[in-house]
């Protein structure tokens, strides 16, 4: 009598238990999809907000490449003396000037790209310094000539920049 008894009552605890387990686990499962359909929503509004900000910090950024680039920079900026060391004080002013005028897009690239933007920056500062010891060069005209000439074997440092910048971007959409 005892087994018929233990038999009968698992017969209702079991399906009891089982159903209990089923329960169990379809609300886990209900709430995780919802915690994940709630992040989701989320991060599509905060990159409908944030990525056209992001896309303006690009076109800055670009921007300045293109002002800093040197073949346009010595073309735009012409020399005010025949003082090469006068004209190169002034472009790596220009050059700086330029870059603390946009230096907070920074927050909205990654650290590399802003690595490589910094890195043209320098190197284009470093070019003009390096054409302005020279002994070839001994006005501001025939530095900009120097220059000039160099460029027409070598990329300018901002185009490299240019092409991250651009590849960046496209992985933005």
């Amino acid at each position: 009598m005892d087994y018929t008894r233990i038999i009968e009552l698992a017969s209702y605890t079991l399906p009891a238990i089982v159903t209990g387990f089923v329960a169990y686990r379809f609300f886990e499962l209900h709430i995780k999809n919802n915690d994940r359909k709630r992040a989701f929503l989320l991060n599509k509004e905060y990159q409908k907000q944030s990525l056209p900000i992001r896309l303006q910090a690009y076109e800055r950024m670009t921007l300045f490449l293109e002002r800093i680039n040197l073949t346009k920079l010595l073309i735009r900026i012409s020399p005010i003396s025949n003082d090469k060391n006068d004209y190169v004080n002034f472009l790596i002013e220009q050059i700086e000037q330029e870059f603390e005028h946009n230096l907070t897009q920074q927050i909205y690239m990654s650290d590399e790209c802003w690595t490589i933007i910094t890195t043209a920056k320098n190197s284009t500062i470093q070019i003009i310094r390096k054409a302005a010891m020279s002994d070839r060069v001994d006005s501001a005209d025939k530095l900009r000539e120097v220059i000039l000439n160099d460029l027409l074997e070598k990329q300018s440092p901002s185009n490299a920049a240019l092409g991250y910048i651009k590849n960046e971007v496209a992985e933005l959409w």
